[in-house]
C-alpha cells in the first residue's frame, strides 16, 4: 500500500514493462525453461509504517534472474495520494491502484528511508510455473491490464500478489487451518491499528454489521503478515510428486527500525476521553438545566447538527462499493434525521416547547444500545449514547413534564 513518489521509477517501469512483454509474445522452449533455474520469485511482506495507509504493512513479489542480474519488485499497491478527493474515493471503494514493476534497490531504498522492516519467502516454484508466472507479470503490466479497482478487504496488494502466484501452481495448495482460532475483519484490522486510537476510532465508525462476520482462512489473506504466516506453513501437492513446502526458505532482507517511545496529544486525549469529557460536561449542565427549568438550546444546536452530519457520513457509507460498511447500526445514534429535526428542536425549545424529536431520538438510542450484541461499536460510542440520552431526558423533564405539573397547578387552582 504504497505511493508512487519518484517518477524515475515509471522511466525503470516503462522500460521493464517493455522488455517482459516481449518475452511474454515468445512461446515456451526448452532454452527458457532452463533458463528459468537461476530465476527466483519470492514473496515480500513489508513491516507497517507511519501513515495511515501503510498501518496494516504491504505485500510485493521479487522476481530475482542471478543470471542476468535483473531483480525487480512487482507492486501492487501504487497510487498517488495527492489525486482529487482520494480520501472520499478510498472510502467509498472507487479507488484505482496500479501494479508496477521496478528495480528491487528502488524497492528496498523507501523502506529503508522509512525504518521499516521486509521479508522474503522464496516460492517452491517447478520451471514451467516460474515462466508461467513471468508470462503473466508481464501481460498484467500491460497499460490496458495494470490498473485495478482497489478494495480494502477483498482486492488489495496481499490478494493480487498471492492470486498471482498459487494460480499459477500446477496442484493444490492446502494451508494449515487452526478451526479454534477464529477472526472477524474487525479483530483483525484492531492488531495492527490499535496504537493509533484515533484512526481505530474512523475505521470501526465506517465499519459495520458484515466487519465482525467470522471469516475465513483465504479471507484473512488480505492482511499482509497473515498471507506471509498462511504461506509459511501451506504445502504444494503436485501431481505424482510428495508433498512439498510452498515455501523454500524464509530471510529477513531489512529490519525494521523500533520507532522512539513517546505520547503525543492524541494518544492521550483518545476518543474514548474525548468522548467522556464531552458527556461529564453535557450532564453537569443538563443538572444545571433541571434545577433551573429551563434549556440551554445552543447545546442541543451544537450536539444534533454535530450528530446529523456524521450520520450522514454513515448514510451515505450504504451507497460505498465496501460491503463492510454499508450496514452499520450506529446510523441509530449518528442519526442524519438530526439535521431535519434540529430546526424545529431549536424553534421549540426557545419557545419552551418539547419536541417530538426527543422521543423518536430515545427509541433509536436504545435501539442503539441492543445493536451491541450485533456489532463491535466504536471506542467511546456507548458513552456518546448516554451524553445523547441525557439530553432527551432533559428536554422531557423540563419541557413536557414541566409543561404537564404547570397545566395541573392551574387545575388546582380553579378548583
Amino acid at each position: 500500500m504504497k505511493r508512487l513518489k519518484l517518477n524515475l521509477r515509471v522511466v525503470f517501469l516503462a522500460v521493464l514493462v517493455f522488455l517482459t512483454t516481449n518475452l511474454c509474445a515468445q512461446e515456451s522452449s526448452p532454452r527458457q525453461l532452463q533458463e528459468m533455474d537461476s530465476v527466483e520469485i519470492g514473496l515480500l511482506t513489508c513491516s507497517p509504517g507511519k501513515e495511515i495507509y501503510s498501518l496494516f504493512g504491504h505485500t510485493a513479489i521479487r522476481v530475482h534472474d542471478a543470471a542476468t542480474g535483473q531483480d525487480v519488485a512487482v507492486n501492487y499497491g501504487l497510487f498517488n495520494y495527492h489525486t482529487p478527493y482520494f480520501i472520499p474515493r478510498f472510502v467509498f471503494g472507487l479507488c484505482d491502484y496500479e501494479m508496477g514493476i521496478y528495480p528491487f534497490d528502488l524497492f528496498m531504498e523507501e523502506y529503508t528511508e522509512e525504518g521499516r522492516g521486509v521479508i522474503e519467502q522464496r516460492i517452491n516454484l517447478t520451471r514451467q510455473e516460474k515462466l508461467d508466472i513471468i508470462n503473466a507479470l508481464a501481460l498484467n503490466a500491460r497499460p490496458e491490464n495494470k490498473v485495478y479497482r482497489y478494495n480494502f478487504f477483498y482486492d488489495n496488494c496481499s490478494s493480487r500478489a498471492r492470486d498471482m502466484i498459487i494460480d499459477h501452481i500446477h496442484g493444490h495448495v492446502g494451508y494449515r487451518v487452526n478451526a479454534s482460532v477464529t477472526s472477524s475483519y474487525r479483530t483483525m484490522v484492531h492488531q495492527w491499528d490499535e496504537q493509533h486510537p484515533w484512526d481505530s476510532f474512523g475505521c470501526d465508525l465506517l465499519l459495520g454489521v458484515n466487519a465482525d462476520r467470522q471469516t475465513t482462512l483465504r479471507q484473512q489473506q488480505f492482511l499482509p503478515d497473515s498471507l506471509r504466516a498462511s504461506f509459511a506453513s501451506a504445502k504444494v501437492f503436485r501431481e505424482h510428486q510428495s508433498p512439498a513446502d510452498l515455501v523454500d526458505s524464509t530471510w529477513t532482507v531489512l529490519e525494521a527500525q523500533t520507532p522512539a517511545k513517546g505520547s503525543s496529544f492524541f494518544d492521550i486525549f483518545t476518543p474514548r476521553v474525548v468522548i467522556s469529557i464531552l458527556t461529564l460536561v453535557v450532564v453537569l449542565v443538563s443538572v444545571r438545566e433541571y434545577r433551573r427549568k429551563k434549556i440551554y438550546w445552543g447545546i442541543d444546536l451544537a450536539l444534533l447538527l454535530v450528530d446529523g452530519l456524521a450520520g450522514l457520513v454513515l448514510f451515505l457509507m450504504i451507497f460505498s462499493k465496501h460491503p463492510t460498511v454499508s450496514l452499520n447500526l450506529q446510523i441509530l445514534l449518528l442519526n442524519p434525521l438530526s439535521l431535519i429535526a434540529f430546526y424545529s428542536v431549536v424553534r421549540k425549545s426557545r419557545r419552551s416547547l418539547y419536541s417530538i424529536w426527543w422521543t423518536v431520538f430515545a427509541v433509536c438510542i436504545l435501539l442503539f444500545f441492543v445493536g451491541n450484541l450485533l456489532q463491535d461499536y466504536a471506542s467511546g460510542m456507548n458513552i456518546l449514547a448516554l451524553c445523547l440520552l441525557d439530553r432527551c431526558v432533559v428536554n422531557y423533564c423540563v419541557h413536557a413534564r414541566g409543561k404537564y405539573a404547570l397545566s395541573k397547578n392551574d387545575n388546582k387552582k380553579i378548583i
